[in-house]
C-alpha cells in the first residue's frame, strides 16, 4: 500500500524535530570570499544550526540612565493585577532588558516573510551593547533565530518599537515554522511606540523613530548621522539583490541603518523616563503640546493627579490656541473627577466663553454648567440659562450642517435640552408654589336675606 505509506511519511514529516544538544557557539574571522562580512568587519557565528553574520559594537551614547518606579508602572500597567504584578518584577531590573529591532524581506508579515536581519542591544558598562545577526541565505534563518533565543532566555523583557504589532509576531511566526527552535517567553514586552505617540503626534504629526531622532532626542547633539541613511522601503530590495549576486555594500547600509534604530530605541526610553520625571517639576525646557500629550497619557494609564498637573502646566506655558480649549475641557473632567467641582465649573465658564471654540465643546460646556447649578448650587435660574444657551448653540449648528446624520444627531440633542429647560421650569414652579404664604381661613359669608313680598305685614 504505498499510497498509505506516502500518506504515513507525510504525517511523521509534520512532527517536531527532536531536542539536539547544546553546543558551545563561535565566532571566526571570514573567509576571503565574504566580501558582506569583511565590508561589515564582522565575524562568522556558528552554532548547531549552522553559520551567519554576526556584528558586533558597543556604543558610549545613549548613555544608561536608571528608569523611575513611575515610569515603569505606566508603561506595564494591564488590568490584570496579577500579571502587571509580575511584569513590574521583571522590569524593575534593566539588565533583564533586551531592545530589538528586525529588518525583513517585506511588511506583510505572512509565512514568507523573513526576518533576514535581527538586531538587539541591552545596556553594559554605561553604554550600549549592539548584536546584529544577518543571514546571507534563507538557509541561515534556523542560526540566527538560535541566537536570539539565547539572547531573550538572559534577558526576557522586549522593548520594540511597534514590536507587538509587526517584530514579534513574526518572529513567533518564524520560530514555529522552524519546528525546532522554542519559542521564547518574554516576562514583558514594552511597545515604545504607543507612549511616543501619546507624547509626541500633536506636534510633530509623525512619531517615525527618524523624526523623534531629529526633534526630541536632538540627534545632531549626540553626534548622530542619517544624511545617508537607507530608505526603509528600499531595505527588501536590497537584500534581494545581494541574494541575486549584487553588491555588498547596499546591505551594509541597511545592518547600519539597523543600529541607529537600536539606538534611538533606547534613547526614546530615556527621554520618555525624563519627561514623565519632569512633568512633576516646574521645567520651562519642556514644550507645552509635549505636557498636554503626556496629560492624555497619564490619564489614560489611570494617573488623574499627575495627568491633571501636566495639563495645568501646559496651559500655564501656552498651548497653541487651537488646543486650549480642549485642555480646559480635559482639566475641567479631570477636576470633576476629583470632587472639586467648584473648580470644575470656573473651567467650564472658560470653555463657554471662548468664542473662537468649537460649538460642540460650548454646548458640552453649558450642559455642565447646567448641571453644575441645578445639582450643586441649587440655582435653578442659572441652570436654565445655561441650558438655553445651550440650545442657541445647537440652534447655530443647526444652519450650518448639511450632514444628515449630524442633523439627526443634533435634533436629539435639541429634543433633551427642551427637557431640561421643561424640568428645571417645573421645579421652579414647585419651588415658588411651596414658598407661597398660606391665605387665612375667612368667616363664611352670612346668607342673604331675602325681601318680603309687598304687603305682607311682619
Amino acid at each position: 500500500m504505498p499510497g498509505l505509506a506516502d500518506k504515513f511519511s507525510r504525517l511523521a514529516a509534520l512532527k517536531p524535530s527532536r531536542a539536539m544538544a547544546a553546543r558551545p557557539a563561535t565566532r571566526s574571522v571570514p573567509e576571503p570570499e565574504d566580501s558582506l562580512s569583511l565590508l561589515l568587519g564582522a565575524a562568522v557565528g556558528t552554532n548547531y544550526y549552522g553559520e551567519h553574520v554576526c556584528v558586533s559594537n558597543w556604543f558610549s551614547t545613549p548613555e544608561f540612565a536608571e528608569p523611575s518606579s513611575a515610569t515603569l508602572e505606566l508603561l506595564c500597567r494591564t488590568r490584570d493585577a496579577a500579571h502587571s504584578k509580575r511584569t513590574h518584577a521583571a522590569l524593575t531590573d534593566p539588565t533583564k532588558w533586551l531592545f530589538l529591532d528586525t529588518e525583513t524581506t517585506g511588511l506583510s508579515g505572512g509565512t514568507g516573510t523573513y526576518a533576514f536581519l535581527i538586531g538587539i542591544a541591552w545596556w553594559d558598562s554605561g553604554g550600549l551593547q549592539v548584536e546584529q545577526f544577518l543571514m546571507r541565505d534563507f538557509h541561515e534563518e534556523h542560526s540566527i533565530l538560535h541566537e536570539l533565543a539565547g539572547h531573550l532566555a538572559e534577558r526576557p523583557v522586549l522593548v520594540t518599537f511597534n514590536g507587538k504589532a509587526f517584530d514579534w509576531p513574526l518572529l513567533e511566526n518564524r520560530f514555529a515554522m522552524t519546528r525546532a527552535i522554542a519559542t521564547p517567553r518574554l516576562a514583558a514586552h514594552l511597545d515604545l511606540l504607543h507612549p511616543a505617540r501619546a507624547l509626541w503626534k500633536l506636534r510633530l504629526g509623525s512619531v517615525r523613530l527618524v523624526e523623534l531622532e531629529r526633534h526630541v532626542l536632538d540627534a545632531p547633539k549626540l553626534g548622530w548621522n542619517r544624511e545617508e541613511d537607507v530608505l526603509s522601503a528600499l531595505i527588501p530590495q536590497h537584500y534581494f539583490d545581494y541574494l541575486r549576486g549584487g553588491p555588498a555594500a547596499p546591505v551594509a547600509g541597511v545592518v547600519r541603518h539597523n543600529q541607529m534604530d537600536l539606538r534611538g530605541l533606547a534613547a526614546i526610553m530615556g527621554r520618555i523616563d525624563a519627561l514623565l520625571a519632569a512633568s512633576s517639576r516646574a521645567d520651562q525646557d519642556l514644550d507645552s503640546l509635549d505636557l498636554f500629550g503626556l496629560s492624555r497619557f497619564l490619564h489614560k494609564r489611570g494617573d488623574s493627579d499627575r495627568a491633571h498637573a501636566a495639563c495645568s502646566q501646559a496651559l500655564d506655558l501656552g498651548l497653541p490656541s487651537q488646543y486650549r480649549t480642549q485642555a480646559r475641557r480635559e482639566l475641567a473632567f479631570l477636576a470633576k473627577r476629583r470632587g472639586d467641582h467648584a473648580a470644575a465649573a470656573l473651567l467650564w465658564h472658560e470653555v463657554a466663553a471662548e468664542t473662537a471654540g468649537n460649538a460642540l465643546d460650548a454646548i458640552h460646556a453649558c450642559e455642565q454648567l447646567a448641571l453644575y447649578y441645578e445639582r450643586r448650587m441649587k440655582d435653578l435660574t442659572r441652570a436654565i440659562e445655561f441650558a438655553r444657551q445651550a440650545l442657541a448653540e445647537v440652534a447655530r449648528l443647526h444652519g450650518h450642517s448639511g450632514d444628515p446624520y449630524a442633523f439627526a444627531r443634533l435634533a436629539r440633542k435639541e429634543q433633551q435640552l427642551l427637557n431640561r429647560v421643561a424640568r428645571l421650569r417645573h421645579r421652579m414652579g414647585l419651588a415658588i408654589g411651596a414658598r407661597r404664604p398660606a391665605l387665612p381661613l375667612l368667616e363664611p359669608p352670612p346668607a342673604p336675606v331675602k325681601d318680603k313680598p309687598s304687603g305682607v305685614s311682619g
